[in-house]
């Protein structure tokens, strides 16, 4: 169909009882070239998934009439260009492995088993490397470390870009497998999918703007206080910071911990669990009532550790009126439920706010009121004094560590980060390596462009770079760019 500029445009079209739809507008040419390339890519929509019937023609019937244009090769050149850019710009290439690279690229553009991969990559017009390649390739990532390597590079990334490092924020998830036996790594232990599968643990170091630094692999059954430490020294000395503020949540509170940190010289802020809350505010408001204003803090003193471990921290609870009534509503909930068990219309169990003396159960009034008196209340522990970083810069740093979950979000949908075929140590270690240095790449274009890895890729993939042959000379071109290419490439472009 020729268009008002006198371009032609390609269409996938059906006819369904006499009548005829248009299915999908594929793009206008200007050239003959250009029609090539949208035709081919029309037929390569057409023809997804089908298999191809090899008739043995004869060299007399693949005659083609002169000056016909023949498709040779087509790809998805932009889209690979744009991976692997990223991919050399954070310095990934330094580990001088083109199979882990394209292993890396083709997750991002569809994650899969190490042997469809190959179908990925020529689904887009990329040379695949051989399957004992790729083998090779997994076995080098754990021999030569290069998870090491690719968080140096990491740390690189983004101190080039400013202090980053001044802050990092901690998080722990954790991976199950449909495998019905335990093994020295895999262990059934807390699910945070609230799974009874074999699972294993798997802690994320990420800077202040979601950027990852670091990943490590836990036994299933692991205790989420035991791998902050691990974790951050480990880091802190292969790097050699010596200056630097941790941000976790309650799950990494710990006295010892806290303590280990400090005497690393590190800095922290981790979330304080909110069972203390009602006792140590109790206290603050018989000094001082319990007005507050929207958006205030407390500033608390709480002993931390027994005996010569013991150490006083400071602790800010934080209020806004918001979580107030998410809070109230949560109790009113807890209350309702409390009360049928008091007034025996659902069966004893261990239920807040009830309380059993002998044969009687009631409610515990006392522990209701406690909690209403800390509701809308969220506490930080740190060893930053209020002079460096006062109550409220403490909590906006904190509400940074969402960055950390958005990230294991992105490595566990758009990335597929479950290792289901995977087994052995070395194997699981490897594929979780890649998926790291995919995260990152994803993280580094999702930042350039304002996009999300998964738009980027569905985007560009759509653009194709076609050779054609006509009368024996090779033209190369490409499908025209639509608004949304043009904006990706513009971006990555503005950010070099």
């Amino acid at each position: 169909m020729t268009t008002a500029s006198g371009a032609t445009a390609v269409q996938i079209a059906e006819t369904v009882q006499g009548r005829r739809r248009i299915v999908e507008h594929i793009g206008s040419a200007h050239t003959e070239a250009e029609l090539a390339a949208l035709i081919a890519v029309a037929k390569g929509k057409i023809d997804a998934g089908q298999q191809h019937l090899d008739l043995q023609l004869s060299g007399a019937q693949q005659v083609r009439a002169a000056g016909e244009a023949v498709i040779t090769r087509y790809c998805s050149e932009l889209l690979w260009t744009t991976l692997s850019g990223s991919y050399r710009r954070l310095g990934f290439d330094a580990l001088d492995d083109d199979t882990f690279a394209a292993l890396v690229c083709a997750r991002l553009v569809e994650p899969t088993s190490k042997l469809d991969t190959l179908r990925v990559l020529d689904d887009i017009g990329i040379d695949a490397p051989h399957l004992s390649s790729i083998k090779r390739a997994l076995a080098r990532c754990v021999e030569r470390d290069y998870r090491r390597q690719l968080s140096k590079a990491c740390l690189d990334h983004v101190t080039a870009q400013g202090p980053g490092v001044a802050l990092v924020l901690y998080d722990l998830t954790t991976l199950y497998f449909e495998a019905e036996d335990e093994d020295q790594l895999r262990k059934v232990g807390m699910s945070k999918e609230r799974r009874v599968d074999p699972q294993i643990t798997v802690g994320l170091l990420v800077a202040r703007n979601g950027f990852p630094l670091d990943i490590h692999v836990f036994e299933g059954n692991k205790a989420e206080t035991k791998t902050l430490i691990p974790v951050i020294t480990g880091f802190t000395e292969r790097h050699e910071i010596t200056d630097m503020v941790v941000v976790a949540d309650a799950g990494m509170l710990s006295a010892a911990n806290l303590n280990a940190l400090e005497d690393a010289g590190l800095k922290f802020i981790v979330a304080a669990r909110t069972s203390k809350a009602p006792k140590e505010l109790e206290e603050h408001f018989g000094r001082r009532g319990n007005y507050i204003e929207d958006g205030g803090a407390v500033e608390l003193t709480r002993p931390m550790g027994t005996g010569a471990d013991r150490r006083d921290r400071r602790v800010v609870w934080h209020y806004t009126w918001a979580r107030d009534r998410r809070d109230n509503r949560t109790l009113n909930a807890q209350i309702l439920r409390a009360q049928r068990v008091a007034d025996k219309a659902e069966p004893l169990r261990k239920q807040r706010f009830v309380k059993i003396s002998g044969q009687t159960v009631a409610l515990d009034d006392e522990s209701i009121e406690r909690a209403r008196a800390a509701a809308g209340y969220k506490g930080y522990v740190t060893n930053i004094a209020p002079a460096v970083m006062d109550g409220h810069a403490l909590v906006a740093a904190y509400h940074d560590l969402w960055k950390v979950e958005q990230s294991f979000r992105m490595a566990k949908s758009d990335l597929k980060a479950r290792p289901i075929f995977h087994r052995t140590r070395d194997a699981i270690d490897a594929h979780l390596t890649i998926v790291f240095a995919a995260l990152a790449i994803a993280r580094d274009l999702q930042n350039r462009t304002g996009m999300s890895i998964k738009k980027i890729v569905q985007t560009l993939r759509r653009i194709h770079t076609v050779i054609v042959d006509i009368d024996g000379h090779p033209i190369t071109a490409r499908t025209p760019l639509d608004h949304d290419a043009e904006t990706i490439i513009a971006a990555i472009n503005a950010r070099h």
